[in-house]
């Protein structure tokens, strides 16, 4: 069986074309497809839309309404463990992808020959600024997170059942999907495709979020922070140590007669502030070790249903 595990917020006006491209997916798949809505606190009306879609679709599925608004990695996470397999895909609900590449990431994984393919960006027919922001969001990911990141990017993927149950046993909490996957290695296949123009409603993926995102990436993967502000600590001493020399000399020879205060204040807020500077990355550390401690669930399900092809009616499943 092939699951495809699709995260939904603020996509009600993609809903009834997206259900049709599921079904056709399903009938290419020789009806062996098992689709995975996970609502994942959507405020819009996705969660009725695909209610009632679903009860005609024919398709077999499972929708989860998760209890609030938890992101799109704990949503997709949800979505995974919800999942039977052996084979797993992940899609956007807004259709940007092409719904062949799940195909493709299906045939490759049923081939045995990789363990997790990524979905890669060659071309993007989005706006001219979402475009750079994207590159410029993507650059800075592979330079200073992942350096092997393919040029275009990582939104989808498919993995094997094996993937999947290592995936769900890293219980991070605000961290990297995509980290996450180069992290634990396996063999890996790449697919390139053009990513579609976005026709119904706004992406969520706001540059709040991205910069988010980013951060989080930074924090989990990488103590680059760290050894940047001890190379600024570094400098910032043997500066110093080269000043005290040079006032001490020109104390000593009568060339200073009165004590600069200008100068001494410059330098009390620039090492102040390179101080809570210091605290201030140093302590994103220690919270983030802090939530992971707490073992919070990334997320929760409020209510699942299931659907059935051969009944085409829904049975219910609540409080899991």
């Amino acid at each position: 069986m092939f699951s495809l595990i699709i995260p939904v917020y603020r996509n009600e006006g993609s809903i009834p074309e997206l259900l049709d491209t599921v079904a056709g997916l399903d009938a290419r798949l020789n009806h062996d497809l098992e689709v995975v809505f996970v609502v994942d606190g959507s405020p819009d009306q996705s969660y009725v839309f695909l209610e009632a879609g679903l009860n005609q679709l024919g398709v077999r599925a499972k929708l989860l309404a998760l209890s609030r608004n938890f992101g799109s990695f704990p949503a997709i996470r949800a979505g995974l463990a919800a999942a039977v397999g052996p084979y797993f895909a992940v899609m956007a609900a807004d259709l940007q992808e092409p719904p062949e590449l799940a195909e493709e990431f299906f045939r490759i994984l049923s081939k045995g020959d990789a363990d997790v393919v990524i979905g890669t960006r060659e071309g993007r027919d989005d706006p001219f600024l979402s475009r750079i922001a994207a590159g410029t969001f993507w650059g800075l990911y592979r330079k200073l997170v992942v350096p092997d990141m393919p040029p275009g990017g990582v939104d989808v993927f498919g993995c094997n059942l094996a993937f999947r149950d290592e995936l769900l046993r890293l219980e991070e909490t605000h961290t990297s999907l995509v980290g996450l996957l180069f992290w634990l290695g396996f063999r890996r296949a790449v697919v390139p495709y053009r990513r579609l123009a976005r026709r119904h409603g706004r992406s969520a993926w706001t540059f709040r979020r991205k910069f988010r995102y980013l951060l989080d990436s930074v924090f989990a993967f990488t103590d680059l922070p760290l050894r940047v502000l001890t190379g600024i600590g570094a400098l910032g001493v043997g500066l110093s140590m080269v000043l005290g020399v040079l006032v001490l000399g020109a104390r000593l020879a009568g060339g200073i007669g009165v004590p600069g205060y200008a100068a001494t204040a410059i330098l009390i807020l620039f090492f102040g502030a390179l101080g809570l500077l210091a605290n201030g990355l140093v302590g994103s550390y220690v919270w983030r070790t802090y939530e992971n401690s707490k073992r919070r669930p990334n997320a929760i399900v409020m209510k699942t249903t299931t659907y059935a092809p051969a009944v085409r009616r829904a049975r219910s499943v609540g409080g899991e």
